[in-house]
């Protein structure tokens, strides 16, 4: 099969797009939309919706297209996982692991299957090959950068990733979208959790977590209010606490600082600027290192400890499956579940999910 590529197709204009990209440049691409999850979100089944979307694009392209279910494997791999760590305390990004687990797994192994060579996504991320290994970059566009959740990906699913994307800025995309009339130019980008969707986040848990309420605490012990159960709450959130502010620290709004899980209470304190919201170290575990190994078992490097997070200069130490890092700057919600990814330059090396934040001082 001449130059046969899958390419990840989601219902939106960058998979599109990218689909276009290929056709265009010779390859024999051949669309392939995944069904990872059963419920209908407010009655309207969304995947049924972006697979109208995802056929029209095909039948524009004039391109073969399939759907695939990978629910189970979805259920199995990527939202246990994410209840787990929820129950345990945690704020888990599942996205990391669906591309990991999902799409450069099990759609990768169709890929293969279908005597593709490689397999295409509308990732803002860009792969080169020097030095021996394959390596992963940070999307030309600053702002759709999303090598942040590629960084689990290994050698196998780099060689065989293509990110046409990845040189390109969202408006570019979005005008070439126009140019080839393609079907969703104008579609608006999803938003959260892709088994979410736009629905609300806390009435979404609360299907399989029973509610635990509790007291929210001061610093200093001080019974502030209740909260509905530590899992409904992450680090630095300030919205949805339901306590006003106090005359004594200028009417500032309350953030969540930490959960004690022991005694099942929420820890808020007063200011976006409080002390324990900043941490300048944290450790990580389930290491993954997108060239094969870490650059080093001491190194200088940026880090972003959530999505969007601008670089962060730090120094990571690498002891097996855990790594420590001393940020030369202290950090604000460095949140236990999140992922810390690691950067040399352009270059995403690696990363962990945060294990634990503390001070050094």
């Amino acid at each position: 099969m001449e130059k046969t590529v899958v390419v990840g197709m989601s219902g939106g204009v960058d998979s599109a797009v990218a689909a276009y990209l290929m056709k265009e440049q010779g390859y024999a691409p051949v669309g392939v939309f995944m069904k990872n999850w059963e419920e209908q979100q407010d009655g309207v089944c969304t995947a049924a919706r972006d697979f109208d979307d995802v056929k029209a694009c095909c039948a524009a392209l004039d391109i073969p297209y399939y759907s695939v279910n990978f629910s189970k494997q979805y259920m199995e791999r990527v939202f246990s996982y994410f209840l787990d760590e929820y129950r345990a305390g945690r704020t888990p990004n599942p996205d990391v692991l669906c591309n990991r687990e999902i799409k450069f797994k099990e759609l990768l192994d169709m890929a293969l299957k279908l005597g593709a060579g490689h397999l295409v996504t509308g990732h803002y991320a860009r792969v080169e090959y020097h030095d021996g290994a394959y390596r992963l970059y940070k999307g030309v566009d600053a702002s759709k950068d999303q090598s942040y959740f590629l960084y689990m990906l290994g050698q196998n699913a780099l060689s065989r990733a293509i990110f046409p994307l990845g040189g390109m800025v969202k408006g570019d995309v979005r005008a070439l979208a126009r140019r080839q009339r393609l079907p969703v130019a104008v579609k608006k980008d999803s938003t959260g959790i892709c088994f979410i969707g736009e629905r609300d986040f806390k009435a979404f848990l609360q299907n399989y977590f029973p509610a635990q309420p509790g007291d929210m605490v001061a610093p200093d012990g001080r019974i502030l209010g209740r909260h509905d159960g530590l899992m409904f709450y992450t680090i630095g959130q300030r919205s949805g606490l339901h306590i006003g502010g106090r005359s004594d620290a200028g009417g500032q709004p309350w953030f969540v600082v930490d959960k004690d899980m022991q005694r099942n209470r929420l820890v808020v304190a007063q200011g976006g600027d409080h002390p324990l919201l900043f941490h300048d170290a944290c450790t990580a575990g389930d290491l993954h290192w997108t060239a094969g190994g870490p650059p080093a078992a001491e190194f200088a490097c940026q880090v972003k400890v959530r999505y969007r997070q601008s670089d962060q200069s730090a120094r990571a130490y690498v002891r097996g499956q855990h790594m420590t890092l001393h940020f030369d700057q202290p950090q604000r919600a460095v949140t236990p579940g999140q992922s810390a990814v690691v950067y040399i330059g352009d270059e995403c090396v690696g990363g962990g999910v945060i294990d634990e934040r503390y001070n050094r001082r």
